[in-house]
């Protein structure tokens, strides 16, 4: 009987200490996550700096070099907005 008693202290320590290692665990990968904003930050700077460059070049195709940037900020921008999903989502658990 004791050692069972025993056993299931061990049990409700182990139950505790996985818990505050997932929550770090979790925590950690979160950060993580949030890392994909800065990919997208530098992709965006990249696609901006080569449009503004073209349109110097030829200035009488910027509209078309407008909307294609466009294009290109949209698609680099949702990789950091998955990124800040799941980051939310790792902290809500």
């Amino acid at each position: 009987m004791q050692f069972l008693t025993i056993f299931m202290n061990f049990l409700a320590e182990v139950a505790e200490y996985n818990e505050f290692f997932r929550s770090g665990m979790a925590y950690i990968g979160a950060a993580i996550a949030v890392f994909t904003g800065v990919g997208a930050a530098i992709g965006e700077g990249n696609v901006a700096a080569k449009a503004v460059e073209a349109i110097g070049r030829q200035p009488e195709a910027s509209s078309k070099i407008t909307v294609t940037m466009l294009i290109g900020q949209a698609v680099s921008e949702s990789t950091g907005i998955y990124g800040f999903i799941i980051a939310l989502m790792l902290l809500a658990k």
